[in-house]
């Protein structure tokens, strides 16, 4: 078997350090904020030196932009890997599965730890501030909404269940409202268990109010 290359080698050296900086600013990120994190403080959580962060991102801001959009997309993955296997498995061909049970098996893959919550937290705050995060946060929102309101129509046809306004705006609504009692949790101190625990109480009244009932035959 052939030796690899120094090329291959110094490769997969340089895209370990990338990875192991972008964890580690992920936490700082999240437990002190972007303005009070600083480079040294990366370099120290995640072991390296402040040459091996240079040598990567050309500032604490491009670090950022990186791990915004590797957050972003991750998210935007993970609901749309697991809608896939929800339908692989047959969950949502299931006559006794409630619509919003199956919504929370999804949204729950979307990092509603603490940890996440605190992530995404700071990710909006500096979008408010940098056109570039927007764009990219508001993208990344709306392929969010686009997934989740597909899982609404979809399950809505297989049901038989009408819904008070379209699917887009229920799914709107849902990832507002899931959203905003993550948020809630975290500054309460929530665990990731309770955290769960209450947007899926809240996305449950969320259903009393938007699903009118079985469409007519």
């Amino acid at each position: 078997m052939a030796e690899p290359s120094s090329t291959a080698t110094t490769t997969r050296s340089r895209e370990n350090t990338r990875r192991k900086l972008l964890d580690a600013a992920a936490q700082v990120f999240a437990e002190v904020g972007l303005a009070a994190a600083s480079v040294e403080a990366v370099c120290d959580r995640a072991g390296f030196t402040r040459g091996a962060f240079y040598s990567n991102f050309a500032s604490k801001d491009e670090l950022f932009l990186e791990l915004a959009g590797q957050v972003a997309n991750r998210r935007v993955e993970a609901v749309t890997a697991r809608v896939a296997e929800l339908e692989c498995d047959g969950t949502l061909d299931e006559s006794h599965v409630d619509v919003f049970e199956i919504l929370d098996q999804v949204l729950e893959v979307s990092a509603d730890d603490r940890l996440g919550v605190l992530l995404m937290s700071e990710i909006r705050i500096h979008a408010l501030r940098n056109p570039e995060m927007a764009a990219a946060y508001l993208a990344q929102e709306a392929e969010m909404r686009r997934n989740v309101a597909q899982i609404v129509a979809d399950i809505g046809r297989a049901k038989g269940i009408s819904f008070r306004i379209p699917a887009i705006e229920a799914a709107r609504l849902m990832l507002l409202v899931w959203e905003g009692s993550a948020v809630r949790a975290a500054i309460a101190g929530e665990n990731a268990e309770l955290i769960h625990r209450d947007t899926s109480s809240e996305l449950a009244l969320v259903a009393e109010l938007i699903i009118d009932g079985p469409t007519q035959a």
